[in-house]
């Protein structure tokens, strides 16, 4: 189980201008990452360092969008202005949270603008709606080769997780410590003064520490 992904959701103004603005922020352009077909939502990339990125999300006038959580997560975040939606932890086996949480995996896709298909199963989305402050599995179905953190410079790095939350909460969720997906990040928790979730992201730039 390691951290695999970021996830924020676009503002309002959109897709292009969240990634533009953000980008300026660090310094660098985001990939565009294709459209996930199945959620009703499409992204745009940033790998980093360590085998992990960040997304930026954005939900579609696609009925998918209204039938899946990931889609109805991205919505309800962007109704709000848009912000972080969670994270991610990958796991080799996604058999053991589906076991723990009682229902299958979601098959997961997208086409890269060269044609490649990505394809992996995700679970928990519905436990990141009710609880932002906890991460949705995924399990990838492509070569590590083919993962969106590939081609990352070390340029970019996550520095720091900034999180309203209780570890142990989120530990009970994991099935296992929380330190075991985040040993090699730097994780501030606060007890949550409103709703849980990421509060905000620092990311180790080459000109220096952005927080996002």
């Amino acid at each position: 189980m390691r951290l695999d992904h970021l996830s924020y959701a676009a503002g309002p103004d959109g897709l292009a201008s969240t990634a533009a603005r953000i980008g300026g922020l660090l310094g660098c352009e985001f990939h565009d990452g294709g459209v996930h077909p199945r959620f009703g939502t499409r992204n745009v990339i940033l790998p980093l360092a360590g085998d992990t990125y960040l997304e930026i999300v954005e939900v579609l006038d696609h009925p998918a969008s209204d039938k899946a959580p990931f889609g109805q997560a991205v919505r309800a975040r962007s109704v709000l202005g848009g912000g972080w939606l969670g994270w991610a932890v990958a796991v080799q086996d996604i058999s053991a949270p589906e076991s723990r949480l009682g229902r299958p995996a979601a098959q997961g896709s997208r086409h890269r603008p060269d044609g490649t298909e990505l394809r992996w199963k995700q679970i928990g989305i519905n436990g990141l709606i009710a609880d932002p402050q906890l991460p949705f599995f995924i399990q990838w179905e492509v070569p590590a080769d083919l993962h969106p953190s590939a081609g990352a410079t070390g340029d970019y790095s996550l520095a720091c997780l900034e999180i309203a939350g209780d570890p142990q909460r989120v530990s009970e969720w994991l099935g296992e410590s929380v330190e075991a997906p985040l040993e090699d990040v730097k994780v501030e928790w606060v007890a949550p003064h409103g709703t849980p979730g990421i509060i905000a992201v620092q990311i180790q730039t080459p000109n220096g520490l952005v927080r996002l």
